[in-house]
């Protein structure tokens, strides 16, 4: 610890803070039967908590739970409507500077550099040091977070990962006695999300804080925690029992894949908030429709005996029914002088009704042989062959579901279907093209919302309008570029339940990139892994045998799920040790 960081030892009187008590018996933090409500609507009911002094809580809470509601009370940026909120026996009224806050989006002033950002928060706390003690404890923090070599760096020049560390810094330099931290890591790829978990860890360790974290996931949660306490969703959300994670520290990710006790607390976390999921969320709707029998303008043959739903599945398993050859794509520099190939060589042989999965870290190049196989982006070198014929531009024979799904908010979930089905199917009458559309918005739940507007729906309610979207043209082949990548972990478990469901009716070639080992585990036949970018090629497949149809339950207690978790994640950690 340095000199400097020694001599932090009381705050600015002018920032409202928490004077701590003499009383050693007392939890640093603790919420007594905490209620809070917007308008008519109660988000938490009878909320309570004990926090002891140096420990790391995780809240594993879920949309619309009211989890950010939660670490608003705690920085005291919101007040209870009844119950209290304590910090070390005090009432928690303001903000102040003994807790820090990250959230989730970064909030960092653009034109300031990495060091000038931190220094904000230094210089309002401790302005009554020497401008040479404020300077030496902001690089101090600076460099814990790693970032001493980008210190003159602006936020524009900066990775979602380092601007992310840019705001733990900040909220260090403040010298807190609790950091809350409302799922700053959500929106990060799995590489960068690791190596932040374990600065996060490091920093805990060494600088004796409690925190509090809110996650969706739950591998991260037990990694990171000693307690993980799921808060049911709201409205009226309440704290379920606490799970102790009883493993000891430090962790290695590695070796979890091998802990007994990790497998256990994993099973039964899962298990607990799938069942949270299946009490707040009914099942899907039974079919009430049948698809005609008409068929889309993608097929190849025209057969009236076939419906919709299964445009051609009497040749599923056909061999190289796509086929990726020698497949690159280059990228000119940014200043122009040079290319960079990004993707070299990918080569693959897909049958006809296969689930593919392609993972890989950031900059691989995964979404780049998606987007060319969707014809969004053209081929340097090789070519793809669809069904006999070659790929060189978008077309309807491939339905794509991207991250955040990109509807008309004004238009209605059937409208933005329509859209799609009415050109797909221009031979179809009226009243079969509605059926067509209402069939797959009720597959994915959407039976009661057909005619709500894509605008007021949530962001799991438009990824389901994407999936419906996407399997209603009868495409020869399903393209998913992470879909579920912005969804909370149980909106994510509930969308692949409703992609495997539809997908085992029709058995659609597919292909799904994603950084979620355990996604890639749960949907394809293969995994395809990817080495680092740039010349990114194919450097593993792994069969998945799996019985199908597969469920996330029966997933945890399979005897060769693991091994096929050791074998991505292994894999994955190699090519991070090549950088």
């Amino acid at each position: 610890m340095s000199a400097v960081k020694a001599q932090v030892v009381k705050i600015n009187p002018k920032t409202p803070t928490i004077m701590p008590s003499n009383d050693p018996n007392l939890p640093i933090v603790e919420l007594k039967h905490v209620d809070k409500s917007y308008g008519d609507s109660c988000i938490l009911k009878n909320i309570n908590l004990t926090v002891r002094e140096g420990e790391f809580i995780a809240i594993v809470g879920f949309s619309g739970s009211g989890k950010t509601t939660l670490i608003s009370l705690l920085a005291g940026l919101l007040q209870a409507d009844s119950g209290e909120v304590l910090k070390q026996g005090h009432p928690i009224t303001a903000p102040g500077p003994d807790r820090g806050v990250v959230f989730q989006n970064y909030s960092l002033m653009p034109w300031l550099t990495v060091y000038q950002n931190v220094a904000l928060a230094v210089d309002a706390i401790f302005s009554h040091w020497t401008a040479a003690q404020r300077k030496a404890h902001t690089e101090h923090y600076v460099r814990m977070v790693n970032l001493g070599a980008a210190m003159d760096k602006k936020p524009a020049e900066l990775s979602g990962g380092m601007r992310q560390r840019v705001n733990v810094a900040r909220a260090l330099a403040a010298n807190p006695d609790i950091l809350l931290l409302d799922e700053p890591l959500s929106a990060l790829d799995a590489l960068t999300r690791g190596n932040l978990q374990d600065e996060i860890l490091q920093i805990w360790a060494q600088e004796k804080k409690t925190v509090i974290l809110i996650t969706n996931d739950v591998d991260e949660a037990i990694y990171m925690a000693d307690r993980v306490i799921p808060l049911n969703p709201g409205p009226n959300a309440t704290f379920s029992p606490s799970f102790h994670i009883d493993i000891d520290r430090p962790r290695d990710r590695t070796a979890l894949n091998h802990n007994i006790r990790f497998k256990q607390l994993r099973a039964e976390i899962t298990q607990y908030l799938l069942a949270i999921g299946a009490v707040n969320n009914p099942a899907l709707t039974t079919d009430t429709l049948n698809l005609p029998k008409v068929r889309p303008n993608t097929s190849n043959d025209w057969q009236l005996d076939s419906s919709a739903l299964k445009p051609s599945s009497d040749d599923l398993g056909r061999p190289r029914y796509l086929e990726f050859s020698q497949l690159s794509k280059v990228y000119p520099t940014p200043d122009g002088n040079s290319t960079v190939k990004v993707v070299d060589g990918f080569d693959l042989k897909v049958k006809k009704g296969e689930f593919i999965a392609i993972i890989g870290h950031s900059g691989c190049g995964k979404s780049t042989v998606l987007s060319m196989t969707a014809g969004l982006n053209s081929i340097s070198e090789g070519g793809i062959v669809l069904d006999n014929r070659e790929i060189d531009g978008a077309g309807p024979d491939r339905g794509v579901v991207f991250q955040a799904p990109s509807l008309f908010p004004w238009l209605t979930a059937f409208e933005n279907v329509s859209l799609g089905v009415e050109k797909v199917y221009p031979n179809a009458s009226a009243s079969e093209r509605n059926d067509i559309v209402e069939y797959y918005l009720t597959r994915v739940g959407l039976g009661d919302a057909l005619h709500k507007k894509a605008g007021a729906m949530s962001n799991g309610m438009r990824q389901r309008v994407g999936i419906a979207r996407a399997f209603a043209l009868s495409p020869k082949l399903l393209l998913l570029d992470e879909p579920f990548g912005m969804l909370d972990s149980l909106t994510r478990w509930e969308l692949q339940e409703v992609l495997m469901e539809v997908w085992e009716r029709t058995h659609v070639t597919a292909i799904i990139v994603t950084h979620d080992v355990d996604e890639a585990i749960l949907l394809a036949d293969r995994v395809v892994m990817m080495t680092n970018g740039p010349h990114a090629h194919i450097g593993k497949i792994e069969n998945i045998d799996l019985p199908r149809p597969r469920t996330r339950k029966a997933l945890l207690a399979h005897p060769d799920y693991y091994r096929y978790r050791e074998s991505l994640l292994t894999f994955l950690a190699e090519c991070d040790h090549t950088h």
